[in-house]
C-alpha cells in the first residue's frame, strides 16, 4: 500500500501534539495544507473536455472548466480544526462511539466519488476528545485522493496518536461509483473496512461490543 501524502504525514507525525496533550492543552490546528493550482486545473479541465470531443466554447460548457476547478478544490480541501481534548476526570472507561458519520471522498484510481458512513469509537484513557472532532477527523482524511482502506487506517491512527486511548475502532461503509457506474456496474454494493487498535482489537468483549454498535446502525 502506498504511503500517505506528505501533507497528511506532516499533520499526523511529530511530537508537538503529544506535548500539548501532556500539558493538558489542545493540539495545533489541523488542515489539509494542500496547494491547488486553480488556474492549472481549469486549463486541464478545458483540455480534457476538448479531448472528449466537447465544444468548450458553447454556451452550456463555457464556464464548465472553472466550475470543475472549483469543485475539485472544494472536494480536496478540508477545513482546519483544533483537536480539543479534555481530562477524563470522571474516569469514564466504556466505549465512546459516533455512528453513521457521513463522508465522501475521491477514488485515486478513477477520480470518481465514493461515499458512505463512518463509525468511529475509542476506549478513553486519561483524555477525551470533543465529539464534533470525530466527524472532523473523518473529513480531514476523506478530502483527498483516497482508497477506502487507507482512509480507514488514517482515521484510526490519528485517534491513537492524538488521544493515546486504551483502544480505537473505525468501520467505514461506502459505495464506490467506480464500481457502481463502470466496470461491473453493481449499483448499491457497499464496501466495508475496519481498523482496530489496542483493547478494541485485542480484547474479545470490547471488540464485539464495538462491532455490534457499528452493525446496529447498518441494520
Amino acid at each position: 500500500m502506498s504511503p500517505p501524502p506528505a501533507h497528511l504525514t506532516a499533520l499526523a507525525d511529530g511530537p508537538a501534539h503529544l506535548a500539548a496533550l501532556a500539558d493538558g492543552a489542545p493540539s495545533a490546528p489541523h488542515g489539509s495544507g494542500r496547494e491547488i493550482d486553480h488556474a492549472g486545473v481549469e486549463r486541464a479541465a478545458r483540455d480534457l473536455l476538448r479531448a472528449l470531443g466537447a465544444d468548450v466554447d458553447s454556451v452550456g460548457l463555457h464556464e464548465t472548466p472553472r466550475r470543475m476547478a472549483d469543485a475539485y478544490a472544494e472536494l480536496l480541501t478540508a477545513k482546519p480544526f483544533r483537536a480539543t481534548t479534555f481530562p477524563n476526570d470522571d474516569g469514564y472507561d466504556e466505549l465512546i462511539v459516533a455512528r453513521a458519520i457521513p463522508f465522501h471522498s475521491l477514488c485515486m484510481h478513477h477520480l470518481l466519488p465514493f461515499q458512505g458512513v463512518a463509525h468511529v469509537g475509542y476506549l478513553p484513557g486519561e483524555r477525551i476528545v470533543g465529539l464534533s472532532k470525530l466527524g472532523r477527523v473523518v473529513e480531514l482524511f476523506a478530502r483527498d485522493l483516497q482508497i477506502q482502506e487507507r482512509l480507514t487506517m488514517q482515521i484510526a491512527d490519528w485517534l491513537q496518536r492524538e488521544l493515546q486511548p486504551k483502544g480505537v475502532g473505525v468501520v467505514l461503509e461506502a459505495e464506490h461509483l467506480c464500481m457502481s457506474l463502470r466496470g461491473v456496474q453493481k449499483l448499491g454494493a457497499k464496501t466495508v473496512t475496519s481498523a482496530l487498535h489496542g483493547l478494541v482489537r485485542d480484547d474479545a468483549r470490547t471488540r464485539q461490543e464495538f462491532l455490534a454498535l457499528a452493525r446496529e446502525e447498518s441494520r
